[in-house]
């Protein structure tokens, strides 16, 4: 099979893997519920699809409010879908995080509540403390976007700036029994830090968050600091009595992701080897260290002969300094080729499963042994074009670049390299 083919193929098997109407039919609560209705509400990538799947499922009466990413929604019935900006916040997210705390107010110890949790929950579920703007609350987020920061850090500070998150959703909900089916897109698949845990106790506090803010050099406004100087942006915590009729599943893994992947490849032919589902840290430096392991593979046969296939998932994180068009995967996938400098046998892609990469409607791009030398050949730096953040741009600039469209989903961000005999 033809290297790019069989990434592309891989890449679409491991979204499939994640659709909710894949996953979540078999979560859902028994039917008929012993007592009272049942409420949906939710925030994410994948939020309307679930909200669909949901519909195409329930037997029984329901209703409900999700919130989802500009161009995700999905047509359903019975659950109002509201779609609103990611990754910084804005009016939408906000009216709509209002209307789902609200929600609370006319639900009962009899009622249950099924929240559908995806990523990009953070932004699209925004919600600030009393005395923080959303307009404080998005310049916050745009720092924390550029400064380095893993995801984990980053929902951290986002659980203390909330109203809804770090556990605050489902104690407003209390008596009602919560539901929670997540989707999860972060290393580790702590609950916590999906969409910043809005159903989940926090064990984090101010001070954590603190700590985040001072190792990254972000300058707060006012009122945020306050917000965590004074403890007022405390979390609701794991043993909180409102939580006692919370619960919460995991319907779709990036580990479900990659053995979707690796079940194509070695249908075709190819050994599989996922070498982690969490891999954190700076995507250029991953870049690196995968494109030695790629080499010592294709030179001498170690660890792994070819033909075969290295899988893994995860977030890098991008330390922003130039003014370019990127995202995480085509950082990674740039720094990967300038270090493999055109090895022959070795293709790779790597994308986000939601579609999206950084900012940009490009889910990220191929690389070839000879993209580089295609490169050189139209003018383009490849160094210049990583030092200025700029993934985007060159791979576009080589027909490279992997567009899906939105896929309703999020697993995080995905990546293959395909290693050929020599």
């Amino acid at each position: 099979m033809n290297p790019r083919e069989l990434l592309q193929q891989m890449f679409s098997a491991a979204i499939a893997a994640a659709q909710p109407a894949h996953c979540l039919p078999a979560y859902l609560p028994p039917w008929p519920l012993s007592t009272g209705r049942l409420l949906v509400i939710g925030a994410g990538k994948a939020a309307a699809a679930m909200a669909r799947a949901v519909e195409d499922h329930w037997p029984g009466p329901l209703e409900g409010l999700v919130v989802t990413r500009y161009g995700y929604g999905v047509p359903c019935q019975r659950i109002e879908t509201v779609e609103a900006a990611y990754p910084v916040p804005d009016s939408a997210g906000l009216a709509a995080a209002q209307r789902i705390l609200a929600l609370a107010q006319n639900v009962g110890a009899d009622d249950t509540v099924l929240c559908l949790i995806s990523g990009g929950g953070s932004a699209l579920l925004a919600l600030p403390l009393d005395g923080i703007t959303l307009a404080e609350k998005q310049v916050v987020n745009r720092a924390l976007l550029t400064s380095g920061a893993t995801i984990g850090e980053m929902n951290c500070v986002r659980r203390h700036l909330s109203a809804i998150k770090g556990g605050r959703l489902a104690a407003a909900f209390h008596p009602a029994t919560v539901v929670t089916l997540a989707i999860s897109d972060v290393p580790g698949d702590k609950p916590c830090d999906i969409a910043s845990g809005p159903t989940v106790g926090d064990a984090t506090t101010c001070a954590d968050a603190l700590d985040i803010i001072r190792r990254y050099g972000i300058d707060l406004p006012k009122s945020v600091r306050e917000v965590l100087e004074s403890g007022r942006g405390e979390s609701v915590k794991p043993d909180d009595r409102r939580l006692a009729k919370a619960d919460f599943s995991l319907i779709a893994t990036p580990q479900m992701a990659l053995e979707a992947a690796a079940a194509v490849a070695r249908d075709a032919g190819f050994a599989a080897h996922i070498l982690g589902d969490s891999i954190e840290g700076e995507a250029r430096d991953v870049g690196k260290v995968m494109a030695a392991i790629a080499r010592q593979v294709a030179l001498h046969g170690q660890p792994f002969s070819a033909p075969c296939v290295l899988l893994s998932g995860g977030e890098t994180t991008v330390t922003v300094r130039g003014n370019g068009r990127g995202g995480r995967n085509v950082e990674f996938l740039l720094a990967l080729g300038i270090a493999l400098d055109g090895q022959a046998g070795v293709y790779a892609l790597a994308g986000d499963t939601d579609g999206v990469d950084g900012q940009e409607e490009i889910a990220g791009a191929i690389l070839a042994p000879d993209t580089l030398q295609r490169a050189w050949a139209k003018n383009i730096r490849p160094r210049d074009a990583l030092d200025n953040n700029d993934g985007h741009g060159f791979f576009q600039a080589l027909g490279d670049a992997v567009v899906t469209g939105p896929t309703l989903t999020n697993v995080n961000d995905f990546r293959a390299i395909v290693i050929l005999p020599q």
